[in-house]
């Protein structure tokens, strides 16, 4: 008896070991696969960040500048950028890796789920973040300027803060557009029904403009461009999930008449 246990924790280890090792694996293809792409674009970071501000370029009054504020401002943030366009590029195949990795342990019915998840998940993250670049930013660096003509203020911004408002409205828009996803998968997976989540429709919108309050700036209309997508993303969301909404199978239809004799009669 203690032999087989100890055969059988040997295994387990020897299986935990493979897994991790399996594991490393992947995160080394994808971390190179993004190296790749990052040193094949690196020579263009300053194109890349130039058309990464473009927005805020054009909304400054003539003569505006960016400026740098830290000595190493100039050299970091567009490598910055141009890391973070190298991973929206090797994106898909750090999502294969990912996949192969969890592949043998699903279901053939969850194989066949996650492959359109996925694809789903990068199109619509990319379209998000396609939103706020050429629809968000314009609109809001325009209503921003406007505020600064009136108090004959300059319009300077710092290209490392301009980073880091830019990170947070393309996260928030990006995620924002992942909704119908989240819907689809909790109607799929049987965790919420249909029928609770179109109840608490009123609580998502509420909901959505608190977020919006939170991720974006202080004023009205960047809280409306993202809490109305939001709102009507999670109806294409419940309209897409109407089609994933998983049957009762033919024993469970079989069971539930046995124990209601009534449903026979």
């Amino acid at each position: 008896m203690t032999q087989n246990n100890s055969t059988e924790d040997s295994g387990l280890q020897e299986s935990f070991l493979s897994h991790l090792y399996e594991l490393r694996d992947r995160i080394i293809k994808s971390a190179l696969a993004i190296i790749i792409v990052f040193v094949s674009l690196v020579y263009w970071a300053p194109d890349i960040f130039h058309l990464f501000a473009q927005p805020l370029l054009q909304a400054l009054p003539a003569g505006g500048k960016m400026i740098v504020t830290d000595v190493t401002g100039s050299f970091f943030v567009p490598m910055k950028v141009t890391m973070l366009v190298a991973f929206l590029i090797a994106l898909p195949v750090v999502m294969y890796q990912l996949w192969a990795f969890i592949a043998p342990g699903l279901y053939q019915h969850e194989r066949k789920l996650i492959l359109p998840l996925v694809v789903s998940s990068y199109s619509l993250f990319i379209f998000g973040m396609a939103f706020a670049y050429f629809l968000v930013f314009p609109t809001v660096f325009q209503f921003m300027a406007s505020y600064n003509a009136p108090l004959g203020a300059e319009m300077s911004t710092d290209i490392d803060n301009y980073l880091s408002f830019a990170m947070t409205t393309f996260l928030a828009f990006g995620i924002t557009f992942e909704v119908p996803v989240v819907v689809v998968v909790l109607v799929r997976m049987g965790m919420v029904p249909l029928a609770k989540l179109r109840e608490i429709r009123p609580y998502v919108i509420v909901g959505a403009f608190v977020i919006s309050a939170i991720v974006t700036p202080p004023d009205v209309l960047s809280q409306l461009l993202l809490a109305v997508p939001m709102s009507l993303l999670y109806e294409l969301g419940l309209l897409i999930a109407r089609f994933y909404v998983s049957k009762p199978s033919e024993d469970e239809v079989g069971g539930a008449k046995d124990a209601d004799p009534q449903a026979s009669t």
